[in-house]
């Protein structure tokens, strides 16, 4: 969903009076575990602004890297997609909390799908995300008294959300569905407007632009606690696309959350 390195120069050698041969064998040693410690470092680096997550997402499936396991390697995409269907059913694309045991499970899944991403530069075609698409899972909750406020425990469902993309425009319009028990069942929708534009090969800048409720009645019920609304649902921020195809998206942005969508 969306809503917008230097070393000190080196030393010359001393040829005069050569480098005991074990002192070279230590700083081969100590040069090897500095060239670890620093491929550790980087390789944790999973939640900064991001160009170099299509690499980490590309190593090797066979490590355990992000939670894929070993046997994980030999399934396809099509079987890891009908074990995360599996696995998201009864659980309202996790907008009311998820079982922490369930939540590792999808969390592997959806790993190990980005681990076989058959797009690594999905920015460079862009195209593959236009039209629309249906949010199936999101690490976004609303739970506690925010879920009271907005009228979500008792008097208000929500519905579906929707997503579309204008990949000439550089637009998205995020539709999100109500319907109000009581009312004779009236639905309505929150449509939210960003712009986006390409910050690298799987990134996007959005930017939001504009917000409406629709109908009237829907927009009363929520006047009170709108910005409250706007905060959960506002996509302004960066976004890293680690997993397209033709019909399945995985996005991850600036605040944490993860999106998982089909085309609709």
């Amino acid at each position: 969903m969306a809503t917008k390195l230097i070393q000190p120069p080196k030393s010359a050698p001393n040829f005069l009076h050569p480098i005991p041969s074990g002192t070279i064998k230590i700083m081969r040693v100590h040069k090897a575990l500095s060239a670890t410690h620093s491929r550790k470092k980087n390789h944790t680096k999973f939640c900064e602004y991001p160009s170099g997550l299509g690499t980490i997402f590309s190593s090797k499936a066979s490590e355990k890297n992000f939670g894929v396991e070993v046997e994980d390697v030999k399934k396809t995409i099509q079987q890891i997609k009908e074990s995360l269907y599996d696995a998201l059913q009864g659980i309202n694309r996790g907008i009311f909390g998820v079982p922490s045991e369930k939540k590792a499970e999808i969390a592997r899944l959806l790993e190990l799908l980005e681990s076989q991403n058959p797009s690594p530069e999905p920015t460079m075609n862009i195209e593959k995300m236009a039209g629309t698409w249906k949010l199936v899972y999101s690490t976004i909750t609303i739970l506690g008294s925010r879920r009271t406020k907005l009228g979500l425990r008792d008097f208000i469902n929500l519905g579906d959300f929707f997503q579309n993309i204008d990949v000439v425009e550089g637009k998205a319009v995020n539709v999100i569905e109500f319907s109000a028990r009581g009312l004779n069942l009236f639905k309505g929708q929150l449509r939210i407007e960003a712009t986006f534009k390409i910050a690298s090969k799987s990134t996007v800048d959005i930017r939001y632009q504009n917000s409406t409720i629709t109908p009237e009645q829907l927009m009363n019920l929520f006047e009170k606690n709108y910005d409250l609304l706007l905060s959960i649902f506002n996509p302004e921020g960066w976004l890293n696309i680690t997993y397209v195809d033709d019909n399945f998206r995985i996005g991850r942005d600036d605040k944490g959350n993860i999106f998982v969508l089909e085309r609709s």
